[in-house]
């Protein structure tokens, strides 16, 4: 009984060394490479249980493939305007090619490392497409950050996945800084870019006055001269209504009609400061000797 039992923990134990050297287990949320004799001829990114070749012919290298977060550093980043600006941007990546990222970079400390200083040429390269005011502006128009952030996170994603076999999952503008020698001449630009739309405002407005009194003007002169034209065509009206009033008087009495045009004349000419020296044979002062 007791000889069974010792070679049934023989038995057993070699069962449990030969399991140990023959399989390996990968973990949720990692992958796991198989490298025999230094050259990778297996890689597994599902979780559970993998058979291999017993050390020293094959050696297992695993990998975290659960999301990473990364700031990028603080340097500075030149405009298409000439302005350094701090431009700092946050990341979120994990491992998608694990081969690539063992041969590429090998650990999370120099994966870090490159996708910071690819995430800064990329700054560099797409800021210098952009001036200041896509970043800062009173004018939401001008504001371009949506449009920087996509284009720096597409070509993260795209060089990251080529040359480190790194998926970007995130990458978004965290902070935006000015250098302190930077700000006095910022604020002199932005005020400049005011006054610049303050002298097309007043310029357009001076237009627009300038058209309103036009147009007023010419609205006037038309309508003085309606009215000029319809008082012409009352008076020639009048006029002629008071010729046929007097040609009408006069064919009735002639005599009355010259009588009284004459005292109306006279009546006219003169007042009680009046002196005048005239004939009293001539029109109108005939009429004070016939009155005599």
């Amino acid at each position: 009984m007791n000889k069974t039992f010792k070679w049934l923990f023989v038995a057993a134990f070699v069962t449990i060394v030969a399991a140990a050297g023959f399989t390996f287990t990968v973990k949720e949320g990692s992958c796991a490479l198989v490298s025999r004799f230094g050259k990778i001829v297996n890689v597994h990114n599902e979780a559970g249980l993998h058979f291999k070749l017993p050390w020293p012919v094959d050696k297992i290298i695993s990998y975290d493939t659960r999301n990473q977060y990364m700031d990028s550093g603080y340097t500075e980043t030149l405009t298409n305007d000439k302005i350094n600006i701090i431009l700092q941007t946050y990341l979120v990546w994990s491992i998608k090619d694990a081969e690539k990222f063992h041969t590429s970079v090998n650990d999370y400390t120099a994966a870090q490392r490159h996708l910071n200083d690819l995430v800064a040429n990329t700054k560099n390269g797409v800021l210098g497409n952009y001036k200041l005011s896509s970043l800062v502006s009173t004018n939401l128009e001008d504001i371009k950050i949506d449009e920087i952030s996509n284009t720096i996170d597409e070509q993260v994603t795209q060089s990251a996945l080529n040359n480190y076999g790194i998926e970007i999952k995130t990458l978004k503008i965290k902070r935006l800084a000015l250098p302190d020698a930077n700000i006095q001449s910022v604020f002199e630009q932005m005020i400049a870019d005011r006054q610049k739309y303050v002298s097309q405002y007043i310029a357009e407005g001076e237009r627009d006055a300038a058209i309103i009194t036009s147009e007023a003007e010419a609205k006037a002169a038309e309508i003085i001269a309606q009215g000029q034209l319809e008082a012409s065509e009352i008076n020639a009206e009048t006029e002629r209504r008071i010729a046929e009033i007097y040609g009408e008087a006069y064919d009735r009495n002639s005599e009355l009609f010259i009588f009284l045009k004459k005292l109306i004349a006279l009546e006219n000419s003169v007042n009680p400061d009046t002196i005048i020296i005239m004939r009293t044979n001539e029109s109108p002062f005939d009429i004070i000797l016939e009155t005599d």
